[in-house]
């Protein structure tokens, strides 16, 4: 038992390289009012920039089977983004934000890269978290939360590994400082 818990937690702080793109990707969309790339002339999706949304239809059955759909993953996303909000490390960059439009473009973003029928509505994460200053401890903080998330939703461990893989590159994206 102490193996397997010494082992998730490995793979957790390897997959760390990872999920800080995903709330605060829609996040950032809402972080100054007087940047500037106003939200209605910025492009959603920078053609440069890695898909942040990659599909894997191989992945249908593991959304189904494992994350409850769309409908679960709606759910997992509303925990995560509590756990957010109660998480002092986390909480200033989701205070002045739109959550229900985070929480819907996550759920959206989650959905196509697990294969699902969606489409991601949200904007590319170069261009998102340009200017957050989020840092290797907010980025831990997000994958503790998500961890918690979709162990709350009782999302087996190995499904959770297989989303944090498709998202572990976009970490490149998101950490800017």
């Amino acid at each position: 038992m102490k193996a397997r818990k010494n082992l998730k937690h490995t793979l957790i702080a390897s997959s760390l390289a990872l999920l800080t793109c995903l709330p605060f990707a829609a996040l950032a969309q809402d972080a100054n009012p007087n940047d500037a790339m106003p939200m209605d002339s910025t492009p959603r999706l920078d053609p440069a920039a890695p898909n942040p949304a990659p599909p894997h239809p191989e992945l249908a059955g593991v959304l189904q089977n494992d994350f409850g759909g769309k409908e679960g993953l709606a759910s997992i996303v509303e925990t995560f983004m509590a756990n957010m909000m109660t998480d002092p490390r986390t909480e200033p960059f989701f205070a002045n934000v739109d959550r229900q439009r985070v929480k819907r473009e996550l759920t959206e973003q989650f959905c196509v890269i697990l294969g699902g029928d969606c489409v991601y509505s949200g904007r590319d994460m170069r261009t998102t978290h340009a200017g957050l200053k989020i840092d290797r401890n907010n980025f831990n903080a997000l994958v503790e939360n998500l961890q918690r998330a979709m162990d709350t939703h009782k999302v087996p461990f190995r499904s959770q590994n297989k989303l944090l893989a498709v998202l572990a590159p976009m970490h490149r994206e998101a950490v800017t400082q």
